[in-house]
């Protein structure tokens, strides 16, 4: 492994450890919110004070099921960086411009094949 690979690596492994702790961490909440909303009473549905405990549950899987994707496609990107074919497009088989991977180290498409989809 060269040493820009070993960087490479050493960034996606911490965005991956970052994704893993705001899964776990937002995992955590939506099971406080189902005990909560297990324990209380609240008629939430016509409550005009705030949202509901139903919408809160969906904001918070939404966003979780967001952070695990990330997490995937970091596995997936650390895989591809092992066969050596990260920075590689999988559309047109160029290299993924720098400046793309800087803002998206996950990226396995071009902007223009990106685009395509």
């Amino acid at each position: 492994m060269n040493g820009e690979d070993a960087s490479v690596r050493e960034v996606l492994l911490q965005l991956r450890e970052q994704a893993e702790a705001q899964a776990e961490a937002l995992d955590g909440d939506l099971r406080n919110l189902f005990e909560a909303s297990r324990s209380s009473n609240a008629d939430d549905e016509h409550d005009p004070e705030g949202s509901t405990i139903a919408f809160e549950r969906a904001q918070l899987t939404a966003v979780l099921d967001a952070a695990r994707r990330q997490l995937a496609e970091l596995d997936v990107a650390l895989q591809r960086l092992d066969d050596g074919t990260y920075g590689v497009c999988e559309g047109c088989a160029r290299p993924i411009p720098v400046e793309r991977l800087a803002v998206r180290p996950s990226a396995r498409t071009c902007v223009t094949c990106a685009n395509r989809r």
